[in-house]
């Protein structure tokens, strides 16, 4: 009697994660591992992925994030790249849909505020300005305005972690832990229609929903790479960073406040 309903919302879903998509990691296609090695201590996993993300926090460094959305047959993918100095709360990154499909958008993240090129209905040269904190995520697996720190938190907040096994990434020997995530963290700052189309999935499921996050560690206990996904019934979305040049200054530069205008809603794929 529920996967009717379940592949209704997951169709639902699909389409509202769509409308001109999301982008890709081949190793995001595996599914989960039907067991996983039992973690060295009770606590050690879910503290190594803690004191990295901590770390991490208090460091800045380059990131290029991949989003996926495959379903209905069809795969789309969009990235965004840059630089944030998570100490200071201040960064920028750029946003492609590849192909060129839609316009590049850029934004800036500086004194409680998040600066976005592209928004429609201002003009080119000008920069729409909302408050950091006001931001909302419209889509599964989406931080809002791609805020690089959000996905840290959701990170941070990864249940039932255990230990995977040792890989190599970009070159850099790790540690990959895998865990899930909660509806609680899922639908962080999600906006109210889309939080109450995730709960209909949940509900339809009977659980929350199948929300897998894994976290690579170096020997050094920094946090090179992360990645959050989830497949419903068809319609599968991942979300992958990675992370390089911790450590090094990022530069930012803040638009102009005579070429600013603050808007109080901001859509589209590329905006999360």
């Amino acid at each position: 009697m529920r996967r009717p309903l379940v592949l209704t919302v997951a169709a639902a879903a699909a389409a509202l994660l769509c409308a001109g998509c999301s982008t890709s990691d081949a190793g995001s296609r595996d599914e989960p591992a039907a067991a996983s090695p039992p973690p060295t201590s009770s606590s050690g996993p879910r503290s190594a992925v803690r004191a990295a993300v901590a770390a991490l926090r208090e460091d800045s460094a380059g990131f290029r994030q991949e989003i996926e959305l495959e379903g209905e047959g069809q795969v789309y993918g969009l990235t965004v790249t840059g630089g944030f100095d998570f100490a200071a709360d201040r960064g920028h990154l750029a946003v492609d849909f590849p192909g060129g499909a839609i316009d590049h958008s850029d934004q800036v993240f500086a004194d409680g505020k998040i600066y976005i090129s592209g928004v429609q209905g201002i003009g080119e040269d000008a920069w729409g300005v909302v408050p950091r904190d006001k931001a909302q995520t419209h889509y599964l697996l989406r931080a809002p305005l791609n805020d690089p720190e959000h996905v840290l938190q959701q990170i941070a907040a990864m249940r039932k972690i255990s230990r995977q096994g040792e890989e190599k990434v970009q070159g850099v020997r790790t540690v990959r832990y895998r865990g899930i995530l909660d509806h609680r963290t899922v639908t962080l700052r999600m906006t109210p229609d889309v939080r109450t189309k995730t709960d209909q999935a949940r509900d339809a499921l009977g659980s929350d929903l199948p929300v897998f996050a894994d976290a690579w560690v170096d020997g050094r206990g920094r946090l090179v790479k992360t990645r959050m996904s989830v497949n419903l019934s068809g319609a599968r979305v991942t979300l992958t960073m990675a992370l390089s040049d911790i450590g090094e200054p990022v530069r930012v530069t803040v638009p102009r406040a005579a070429d600013t205008i603050p808007v109080t809603k901001v859509g589209g794929i590329l905006n999360g």
